[in-house]
């Protein structure tokens, strides 16, 4: 899969896409597409762009079995087809009460959204939507290009990162905000970690934890 970003440097544009896509710098294939440096004599700002590499994640397609399951899938696929973009929405995951949805698209980068934010708006409606057509309250998981599993191994290597400098500084950090799901990992990844203690604060859905320093 091939992604292209824009920045005004090549730091910047390479930071976009890491943020996009929630991968860390060694896991992107970088190429140079254009590099229009800053003119002296005649202004303007630079512009770099560049094309990012994936490799291709493959997933099994499941059949849906039940009408409830048929009906998520294509509500999920309208959603993503009124915002104007050509996509596949795929049944993938089926767990007990729990149904994992994955997104094709080229567009994949705007699907998935500054920090996963447009998939969980997704996740979300299609969750408000089986709970009103199923009675048996399913769990509605969604996705596109493996970018959840991707984005908590990196919110794990952070959290880690994180703690270690609080541990030497003894001081505290105030990280990014997060969904609950996320909060949640980033608790457990340090629960047992020695001197480490994590408590959220803000309100609404995204809040922010903050890592302390313990005796």
């Amino acid at each position: 899969m091939i992604h292209e970003f824009e920045g005004k440097s090549e730091k910047e544009a390479i930071d976009n896409a890491i943020e996009s896509l929630g991968l860390n710098r060694d896991e992107i294939d970088v190429e140079i597409l254009e590099n229009k440096k800053k003119s002296f004599f005649f202004g303007g700002g630079g512009k770099v762009k560049i094309r990012v590499h994936l490799s291709e994640v493959q997933d099994e397609f499941i059949e849906p079995e039940s009408e409830a399951e048929r009906k998520i899938q294509q509500f999920l696929f309208e959603i993503v087809s009124r915002m104007g973009f050509e996509a596949d929405v795929e049944l993938t995951g089926r767990e007990e009460g729990k149904l994992k949805f994955d997104i094709h698209s080229e567009h994949s980068a705007i699907v998935i959204g500054r920090q996963g934010k447009t998939l969980d708006a997704f996740q979300l409606l299609c969750n408000i939507y089986a709970g009103r057509i199923d009675e048996h309250k399913l769990k509605i998981i969604v996705d596109a290009e493996n970018y959840r599993e991707r984005r908590e191994a990196q919110l794990v290597r952070m959290a880690n990162k994180v703690a270690d400098q609080v541990r030497r500084s003894r001081s505290s950090r105030l990280l990014d905000p997060m969904n609950p799901f996320e909060r949640r990992l980033i608790h457990t990844a340090l629960n047992k970690r020695k001197n480490i203690e994590t408590i959220s604060e803000g309100d609404g859905l995204y809040k922010k934890i903050r890592v302390l320093y313990k005796e």
